[in-house]
């Protein structure tokens, strides 16, 4: 699957148009994770934990993007974007969306 957050992709050209496709989770702060978050603000630097956390749900959001796209018979997404949302205290969900489409 060719995942691309521009509306072409260079040297191929879009074939069929399948629609909008998208993927999301949603995921909770950890305890642990939140601990740790509060000393590093306090001493500064990154907050890796949450890197990785944010990291895993991206990838996560495109794998069920991704997995809509094939069912639909495309072969890659273009115009890909991500949002965020908070949908309760302590939980956030990440969602991915973009247009299903054949290249050849």
């Amino acid at each position: 699957m060719i995942i691309s957050n521009t509306q072409e992709i260079p040297g191929k050209s879009i074939i069929q148009f399948f629609g909008v496709v998208t993927g999301s989770t949603v995921r909770a702060k950890h305890i642990g994770r939140d601990i740790m978050a509060g000393l590093k603000n306090v001493v500064g630097g990154e907050l890796t934990q949450y890197t990785e956390l944010l990291s895993e749900a991206r990838g996560e959001a495109i794998r069920r993007m991704s997995h809509q796209a094939e069912e639909m018979g495309a072969n890659a997404i273009v115009n890909v974007r991500f949002a965020t949302s908070s949908v309760a205290q302590g939980a956030a969900e990440l969602f991915a969306y973009g247009t299903a489409v054949t290249v050849e």
